[in-house]
């Protein structure tokens, strides 16, 4: 019985910890920036950055969290622990991202380091996404302050040091939020889960899942121009918008293609629409061209289908 007791204190006890720790951290090393402190008359000058953040806030929280609600034994652990994640990987990105890039001196957080922070975020969701139902939320803690400082140091080498270009994250964010939650999979592995009867949808979870996709797909444009600055973010509004527009079609037209009775698959639906938005991330500032955008948006979304209907079976995530 006491066993039983403590163990079911390790969760609450570790995050209280955890946000302790924070308290302390953002108290001797994090101040607000210029544009945060106080203006004579109280005014300061205006950040067109805030509706931006508000986008991509909204895609962490309403559009990870419904998406993840796909299995139909899952939904409000899905929400739920999506939620959770998101508020730790924040708070904890704010500051391995500070000590990264400032050592051991005071740094200040801005509407940008907010944007960034959610970026980490997003990374650690995709990530759990791998891990639907395999996993218990002690284990997602840990894989999430594990996962954001290498996240951390993969995009400081990648971005700062060898000066890549990926403006909306498709090679540090997805990319490298999939690869790592197929590891943790992989170390996680159990043979009972092939023989699980729960890794599946139904129809309501279905229709949740899709809410998030459509909320997810309708803020992608500022998703990726969320970082880039002048014409070059007005490029990558216009790129992702036509990606994912040409994607979208692409896919229900492939689904309904690789399905033998000629119908659209929800699944292919709620993953592949998305995948012009990811596919362009990194070429998303750049001069492509209207139609280059929709070339790319077009085989993203054919290749996702192709992927879902065929490679993930061989893999054996969800089965």
């Amino acid at each position: 019985m006491a066993s039983l007791w403590l163990a079911k204190l390790k969760l609450p006890v570790l995050l209280m910890v955890i946000q302790i720790t924070f308290f302390a951290l953002f108290g001797l090393f994090v101040d607000y920036d210029s544009e945060a402190r106080p203006r004579q008359y109280g005014l300061s000058e205006s950040n067109n950055n805030s509706a931006v953040f508000q986008d991509v806030h909204v895609m962490i929280f309403v559009g990870f969290g419904f998406l993840m609600m796909f299995l139909r034994r899952y939904g409000f652990s899905s929400m739920g622990l999506n939620l959770l994640l998101a508020a730790i990987t924040i708070q904890w990105s704010t500051l391995v991202g500070g000590f990264l890039h400032h050592g051991g001196d005071k740094f200040t957080v801005s509407i940008v380091s907010m944007v960034t922070s959610d970026f980490a975020a997003a990374t650690v969701l995709i990530s759990f996404g791998a891990l639907l139902g395999k996993t218990s939320p002690l284990q997602l803690l840990v894989m999430a302050l594990i996962e954001v400082i290498v996240y951390a140091v993969n995009e400081y080498i990648g971005i700062v040091l060898l000066q890549v270009s990926d403006i909306g994250g498709s090679m540090f964010i997805h990319a490298f939020g999939a690869y790592f939650g197929l590891s943790v999979a992989r170390v996680l592995y159990s043979p009972e889960v092939e023989k699980s009867t729960k890794e599946e949808s139904v129809y309501h979870s279905d229709m949740f899942a899709l809410v998030g996709t459509i909320f997810l797909w309708m803020f992608w444009p500022s998703f990726n121009s969320a970082l880039a600055m002048e014409d070059a973010q007005h490029r990558a509004v216009l790129n992702t918008y036509f990606a994912l527009v040409a994607c979208c079609v692409v896919t229900f037209a492939t689904s309904s293609l690789v399905n033998k009775n000629g119908k659209f698959d929800m699944v292919h639906i709620q993953n592949a629409t998305l995948a012009g938005g990811v596919a362009i991330g990194t070429s998303a500032d750049m001069i492509i061209m209207p139609y280059g955008a929709l070339i790319i948006g077009s085989v993203a979304g054919f290749l996702s289908v192709i992927g879902y209907k065929y490679v993930t079976v061989s893999l054996a995530i969800y089965q």
